[in-house]
């Protein structure tokens, strides 16, 4: 394809490439076969992106990439990635928790170039028929030391399999594999990209800090840690699916704005949470490591590690959330009474000191509505934005992201202003659809 990499960048409103992404870009003109080791946050996505758009026949239309992702929110954040760039490449995002058929429907009408897709899903497609594997070329592993992790192997081993004609091998992470499988098929000479060494693992631009819990039960010192954080966005991060429903219900019930994240919980709901927490609706969101990887949350100001770290990696990609590309971020460890910081924290690390005063629980600025239409009702951004603006009496600035999906949409809006928006849209229609509109809990 003839776009060059200025003109993706100024599709997405980017002034340049880091260097990182430099490398990455020439790097993929000389080589067949590329490892990218670069920190969480520092721009992978568009770094394997770029290259592989430039080697798409767009004249084509059948799958010519396949990009193997560990998550349905990394496969869905790729996808988007591939839109903003506005180029005449196709994408089609396929993950588990929805039915195969409708996305069969969807690859056969989008006729994609390249498919983005979690291991167990793509195995299912390829099984079926529903989309050819003569004209892959390219395969990316995104993630690629979770994705070869025990249980994800043999899955992986199979889409490999199926993918037989593969002449271009991208794997990216931000912690190294100690061996790449055979079954991946790269060849012996694979070109290193290895940007771990270059910039420290937990960059400067963050700001570690400890805070000491004077009772084992960390509840009340992280109550008291996130009103000293006030308005700003908190990823807070527990080791079991039970520990994030019990802190995010006794955050609640302190009066914070709250969303849970993790695996057991329905896809729906995970988006919704999600979501509140993306738009600003909910100021703070309690995770297992699944939020560890693959989620886009570009304002994140803290992270906080209520329980420790797995491991170094665990402890590398939490930290990854907050600091992405240049910003600046915080990161605290909640140590209790009979706790110690584990081997792979090095160096004196500060202490914070709780304030004598605090300031009650902050509330977010903005709140998420849900209406109850989206894409395959023919709705827009422009649409949902014209409607709130003009019907629901909201200036420009009091509408935030706006986020379509096929069935509904989600909507963030100045939460002072909610009240008056929702008794102005009541019973009105959005370009002639009469819909629900409320406001998401």
């Amino acid at each position: 394809m003839n776009i060059t990499p200025q003109q993706i960048l100024q599709a997405m409103g980017l002034d340049m490439l880091n260097g990182m992404q430099e490398e990455m870009v020439q790097a993929s003109r000389r080589y067949h076969d590329i490892v990218l080791l670069s920190p969480t946050g520092s721009g992978k996505t568009l770094a394997y992106l770029i290259p592989l758009m430039q080697r798409i026949d767009e004249t084509i239309d059948e799958v010519q990439a396949v990009v193997i992702v560990p998550s349905r929110e990394l496969a869905q954040q790729t996808h988007e990635v591939v839109k903003a760039m506005k180029t005449p490449v196709r994408s089609v995002a396929v993950y588990g928790g929805r039915a195969a058929m409708d996305e069969h429907r969807v690859i056969k009408g989008a006729r994609p170039h390249i498919i983005i897709g979690t291991p167990g899903r793509l195995i299912d497609h390829l099984t079926k028929g529903n989309f050819s594997p003569e004209q892959v070329g390219m395969m990316v592993i995104d993630e690629f030391d979770k994705c070869l992790e025990l249980g994800f192997q043999d899955e992986m081993a199979e889409v490999l399999k199926a993918l037989p004609r593969v002449t271009h091998h991208t794997l990216l992470s931000a912690t190294d594999c100690p061996q790449i499988p055979r079954f991946v098929g790269a060849e012996d000479g694979v070109k290193r990209l290895d940007f771990t060494d270059a910039q420290e693992q937990i960059p400067d631009r963050i700001d570690v800090s400890v805070v000491a819990s004077p009772v084992k039960d960390k509840l009340d010192i992280l109550a008291r840690l996130l009103r000293h954080l006030g308005q700003e966005q908190s990823l807070v991060f527990v080791g079991f699916r039970e520990s994030v429903e019990r802190v995010a219900d006794y955050l609640r019930h302190e009066g914070f704005a709250v969303s849970a994240y993790h695996g057991g919980m329905e896809q729906k709901n995970r988006e919704r949470a999600l979501y509140r927490f993306a738009g600003g609706s909910a100021n703070i969101m309690v995770s297992t490591d699944l939020a560890a990887r693959g989620l886009d949350i570009p304002a994140l100001d803290n992270v906080i590690h209520y329980h420790f770290p797995l491991d170094e990696q665990a402890y590398v990609h939490r930290n990854g959330r907050t600091a992405r590309w240049d910003a600046q971020g915080k990161a605290f460890i909640i140590v209790g009474p009979e706790e110690h910081l584990p081997e792979y924290i090095q160096g004196q690390l500060p202490q914070w000191r709780c304030p004598k005063s605090l300031p009650a629980p902050a509330q977010p600025k903005w709140t998420t509505l849900y209406i109850g239409k989206g894409k395959k009702d023919k709705l827009s951004k422009g649409d949902i934005a014209g409607f709130l603006m003009k019907v629901g009496g909201l200036g420009r600035e009091e509408v935030g992201r706006i986020d379509v999906r096929d069935h509904f949409t989600y909507v963030s809006i100045f939460r002072s202003r909610l009240k008056e928006t929702l008794a102005r849209v009541r019973g009105q229609k959005i370009k002639g659809i009469k819909t629900i509109i409320e406001p998401t809990r």
